[in-house]
């Protein structure tokens, strides 16, 4: 079964958690986008829900295929959130943020009673860290950041090699209007001490480490569907 087939499975598991009436937050991302697809199709057939899109991209695809959204300030409390991830350890921590839109992705989870993280089988890591961690960082005072960064890595024991995102010959600006770091930290044995040093720089507006937030994660290999439930709730 190809990737793409994978991502589909696992959209498709996730759709049987929706039920009529729900408020919804839709991630991000080419697994989110397969969920997407597969939502509209109930929504034409008669289920009743409506979506916060954790992005631009999302909310357009929303739009085009008569997925009804609504904004946060509106529903403020939602139901049920399901994204996809760059990375998932056995306490289903996560690496987030590969496709630019992790601050708006962590705040939809957080306002969820519930996450659902959907992905194939290549996303689940014994150790975040081999994907690069993405940051989220204000324009201003940009160096100084960097710098914090590599510090607070330093002090975890933690190597810090990084490169500003880009999009061609321009920095990659996020829906928010910031920039994004990539770093690559290597094994994160410690991701809430990260996490944590990384929430202290003035600079930084949010990390992709998202922590105590997922409550179960569907994944999808050649053998079929595998769902994994935070042990923490």
């Amino acid at each position: 079964m190809d990737p793409k087939a994978l991502k589909i499975e696992a959209a498709r598991a996730a759709l049987s958690h929706v039920e009529d009436g729900m408020k919804l937050g839709i991630g991000t991302g080419s697994t989110a986008e397969e969920f997407v697809r597969l939502l509209a199709a109930r929504v034409g057939e008669g289920l009743s829900v409506i979506g916060v899109p954790t992005s631009e991209r999302t909310a357009a695809l929303c739009n085009e295929l008569g997925v009804p959204l609504t904004t946060l300030d509106e529903e403020p409390a939602l139901d049920l959130v399901v994204d996809g991830a760059d990375e998932i350890d056995p306490d289903l921590s996560l690496i987030k943020g590969g496709g630019g839109a992790l601050l708006r992705e962590k705040i939809v989870a957080a306002t969820s009673k519930r996450m659902i993280v959907i992905a194939d089988k290549s996303k689940l890591v014994p150790v975040l860290g081999a994907f690069p961690l993405p940051i989220e960082v204000n324009k201003f005072g940009l160096k100084a950041t960097e710098l914090a960064i590599r510090a607070a890595g330093s002090a975890l024991g933690l190597n810090c090699d990084f490169r500003l995102r880009m999009t061609g010959n321009e920095p990659f600006v996020t829906d928010g209007g910031h920039l994004i770091i990539d770093a690559s930290f290597g094994r994160i044995r410690d991701a809430r001490a990260l996490s944590e040093a990384l929430h202290a720089i003035p600079g930084v507006v949010e990390h992709g480490l998202f922590l105590g937030l997922a409550d179960v994660a569907i994944i999808a290999a050649e053998g079929g569907i595998e769902t994994i439930t935070a042990t923490r709730h």
